[in-house]
Order: structure tokens, then sequence, then C-alpha cells
């Protein structure tokens, strides 16, 4: 129903007068139309197209244009961007900043991804970090955090997160392939489990003591898909099952509670969708290899069932509606 028609009733209900909702109808005609997200998707695109365009010219120019040049165009980009962030800065605040404008954010988002840009070409042309790939990695993380913090940026935020496990996944995965010749890597797995709960535990902080409070939703978010990734890997490839199962239940337990005083969705799906996969695959593994067909049917049909009351009670499991 649409506000003519909802005039129209009221009107015709006696609720309000002819004159007032004539100037109800001309109120809602004359208002601002709000272009806010148009303008942050036509930002990130335009973001988006300009590091794509980077990459696209280095690749099919890097013989003609010179190496120096195209690194000294990227540098002027990177800087302008940088610049034009710290010009318009607002005053630093451990809480919310408000009043920042789309321009601000994807400029400083243009100056982190051009920094990408120019660190893999340096990287690439001439082997600055030499084999300290995570060298190459911790850099751009050190340098996003504070961005990150500094701007009060959540996109650039989850930028400085990537690039942390970054740096931890190439730090130690060289090291097993060489020594082991140990693809499924069990330290990379144990490695992501402890960042995925040190991100959490920072996202907790920071909810507790109040310092970027609204940063917590990221590091929950990152943190504990890295961590439950971590632990269900581990639960499939490797002995000490046991153990794996328990983190990500603990972490299941955690977040589903954590949804419910929050009343997020979010959350809640991670608990029970990750939750669900480390229940099922540690039933199919107790159960003996020459178990029935029936059985897993039935097993999936009432947890289908029970998918669906999820869904259908999920308002009032998170306590949005009593």
């Amino acid at each position: 129903m649409n506000y003519q028609t909802l005039l129209g009733l009221l009107t015709e209900k006696t609720i309000i007068s002819a004159e007032q909702a004539t100037q109800i109808n001309t109120t809602e005609k004359s208002q601002p139309f709000s272009i806010h997200w148009e303008l942050r998707s036509i930002l990130l695109l335009g973001i988006t197209f300009l590091s794509t365009g980077l990459g696209i010219l280095i690749y099919k120019n890097i013989d003609t244009i010179g190496h120096n040049i195209l690194i000294g165009l990227i540098a002027i980009v990177c800087m302008g961007c940088f610049y034009y962030a710290f010009m318009h800065k607002k005053p630093f605040s451990w809480q919310e900043v408000l009043g920042t404008t789309n321009l601000d954010d994807f400029a400083l988002l243009g100056g982190c991804l051009t920094f990408l840009t120019l660190e893999s070409y340096l990287q690439y042309q001439y082997t600055i970090f030499g084999t300290r790939y995570g060298l190459a990695a911790f850099i751009p993380a050190v340098l996003f955090f504070f961005c990150a913090y500094r701007f009060d940026h959540r996109g650039v935020l989850s930028m400085a997160i990537t690039a942390l496990a970054s740096g931890v996944g190439v730090s130690i995965a060289p090291v097993q392939l060489w020594e082991a010749n140990d693809f499924n890597s069990l330290n990379l797995i144990i490695t992501a489990l402890l960042l995925g709960s040190l991100v959490i535990f920072t996202g907790w902080i920071s909810e507790q003591r109040d310092l970027k409070k609204h940063f917590s939703f990221t590091y929950f978010l990152l943190g504990g898909n890295l961590a439950f990734v971590a632990a269900l890997a581990g639960l499939f490839e490797f002995d000490w099952k046991i153990i794996y199962f328990i983190a990500a239940a603990v972490l299941s337990y955690l977040y589903i509670t954590y949804a419910r005083q929050k009343h997020s969705y979010i959350f809640l799906l991670m608990g029970v969708v990750y939750g669900y996969i480390a229940v099922t695959y540690g039933i199919f593994k107790l159960m003996p290899n020459d178990l029935d067909a029936f059985f897993f049917m039935l097993y999936f049909m009432l947890t289908g069932a029970g998918v669906i009351l999820f869904l259908i009670k999920i308002k009032e499991i998170i306590g949005l509606k009593k």
C-alpha cells in the first residue's frame, strides 16, 4: 500500500481532513530524495575501476612505458589519495566518528588499494623484500590498522585483518612445504585458529572497553569465519579430532549466545551453520560404515525440519519477538 492509497483511506474514514491530506501529499512529493547509497556505489565502482585499470596498465605496457614511469604514476595516485584523506581528516576519537563524507572515505580506500599495487609492483620487479614474504604482508597490515583507527574506517580495518592473516599464512606455509612436503599444514591450521581467536578477542575487548566499539562487528565477522574454518579443517583432516570438535562447539555456543544478546542474524547463522557441520561430521564419523542408508535419510529429514523450524522461530531465538 503506497502513501496515496493510505491517505485516501484516512480521508475516507475522516481520520484526517482533505486539506491535511493535500498538505501531506505536497510535502511527500517535494521532500528531497536521498542518493546516498547511489553515490557510495558509484565511488566504490570508481575506486575498483581505478585499481583494476592500474593493474591492466602495468600488465599491458610494462615493456613500453618503463618501470620507473609506472611506479611514479602509481606513487603519485597513492600519495594524492592519502594527502586528500589527511587534509580532510576529522579529530581522532575512540568513539564512532560522524560527519565524514563519501569522498573522504573513498580517498582513503583508494590510497590503501594503490599502496598495495605499488608494493606488489616493487616486489615483482625489484624484489625489495627478497624472500621475506611475511614482511611484505605485515607492512600493509600495520599501515591499514593505523589508517582504520585514525580515520575510523571499517573497510580499511577489513583489509588490515586480511593482510595480517596473509602475513601469517605466507610465513608458515613455505616452511612446512620445505621441511615435510605437507600440503595440509597442521601448523597453518593451528595458527589460523589462534589468529581467528585473537581477532575475536580483540573485538570483545573493543566492545567491553568501549574503544572503537563499532569495530567489533568486523572483528567478530572476520575472526569468527577464520576460526570456524580452521577448526573444521582440523576436524576433517587431522587426528585428535575431539580437540577441533570442542573448538568448533565452543565457538558455535559463543556466537549463538552473542547473537541473542545483540539480536544479530549473521552471528546466529554463523554459530548454527558451522556448528551443524561439525555435529553432522562427528555423528557420521562415529557411526559404523555399514550403517543402513535409511539412517542417513532420516537424519537429513529431521535436520531439514529443524532448519525450517529455525527459520520460522529465528526472531524469537535472537530476542526480537516475544
